[in-house]
């Protein structure tokens, strides 16, 4: 099976159907060591949500990062008591009512992208929507000048490829930044990270540039799939997409089931502390741990219908942000984007269908699930 990865990785057809793939691990081999990654991998529900909550069995800190390297003291690379008191600085000044604040802004940016959009008759809604909103409003809320933002992109892009090249730009231009606002404050993020306090703690300048690159790759990255994703599988599914737009009063458990159906981000990578029995496998200590959320979230036993959209799915444990103390903090930011994303894009254009004629380009990574391109008619 080592090599059905390796062979259809480089496969378009591959990616766009990786559920596939996923629901014969779930068969066939639960859990199951990649001799060609070096790791191993558990695709079913109650394993997968076992080893992202089990942090004293499953770390989070990965053993080939140093302190001092980009990365290793951000909220997804580090566990308790470190991972606390980062999240409980972060969430001082990333509160629920500050994410809802920023609804008449998003709702702003969402309708000047439409104008934009509604010159033509064709557009591809990756480039010309799902990703520059996302884009702008965590760049926005970080205090990351205009001219700047298209780097932001190509580093982010880099770093889900796995670039080092990227990591190590983005964390240098975050080091100048920071300096910058420690000498002149301003009315964003980054300034009130630096005055922030937790018990006495400020975060340290690694701390700070791993946080400004975690929120801004993961608040960029899923935003604009979960916006993509949700045209995609409204394609998908057309009695779903009529029953959505005869009633957006559905949106809110609609955006939850692409987030289980076509889920933004695959997996999730653990590390073990000590040997750990998963199914019928012995794991020793000292293993990387891939812990497979695309394939939680289409388990069988589950979910019923796992493969089929319902857009009205409750209850829906998806495990799409992740589950336990490292529950994304983003969250609230990315269910709030899209919906405000969604429902304009569904008003203003009640007749949006996907080009058919136009094959479907997936992401060629397996760490995100979506679209490189989606052309749709207006």
């Amino acid at each position: 099976m080592n090599s059905v990865l390796h062979l259809q990785a480089s496969d378009s057809q591959f990616f766009l159907n990786l559920d596939h793939w996923l629901a014969q691990m779930r068969r066939e081999a639960p859990v199951f060591y990649s001799t060609e990654h070096q790791c191993w991998m558990v695709f079913r529900y109650d394993d997968v949500s076992r080893v992202l909550s089990e942090w004293k069995n499953f770390s989070s800190q990965l053993p080939q990062l140093h302190e001092r390297e980009d990365f290793s003291q951000s909220l997804a690379t580090t566990d308790p008591p470190k991972h606390q008191s980062l999240r409980s600085i972060v969430q001082k000044v990333f509160t629920t009512n500050q994410v809802e604040a920023l609804a008449p802004r998003i709702t702003e940016l969402t309708y000047e992208l439409l104008g934009q959009m509604k010159q033509h008759k064709q557009v591809d809604l990756v480039n010309t929507f799902a990703t520059p909103l996302p884009v702008i409003v965590i760049a926005e809320i970080l205090g990351i000048p205009v001219e700047d933002r298209e780097d932001f992109k190509r580093w982010s892009d880099g770093i889900i490829a796995g670039s080092q090249t990227a990591i190590k730009d983005m964390a240098d231009y975050f080091r100048q930044l920071l300096k910058e606002r420690q000498q002149h404050p301003s009315k964003d993020l980054i300034s009130d990270l630096i005055a922030a306090y937790a018990e006495g703690e400020k975060l340290t300048a690694q701390e700070l540039v791993d946080f400004c690159m975690i929120l801004l790759l993961a608040g960029n990255e899923t935003t604009t799939n979960l916006i993509t994703n949700t045209i995609w599988s409204l394609h998908e599914y057309p009695d779903e997409n009529r029953r959505l737009r005869n009633d957006l009063s559905l949106l809110p458990t609609a955006i939850e089931e692409v987030l289980r159906y076509h889920s933004p981000i695959t997996y999730l990578q653990r590390y073990t502390k000590v040997e750990t029995q998963i199914g019928d496998q012995i794991i020793p200590p000292g293993k990387l741990v891939w812990a497979w959320i695309s394939s939680a979230n289409r388990d069988e036993l589950q979910f019923e219908n796992s493969d089929r959209l319902i857009i009205d799915r409750e209850p829906n444990k998806h495990l799409a942000f992740g589950y336990g103390i490292h529950f994304c903090l983003g969250a609230p930011l990315a269910r709030l984007e899209a919906k405000i994303a969604l429902k304009a894009l569904l008003e203003e254009f009640p007749n949006l269908q996907v080009d058919a004629t136009q094959p479907l380009k997936p992401i060629s990574t397996l760490l995100v699930h979506g679209l490189e391109t989606l052309n749709v008619l207006l």
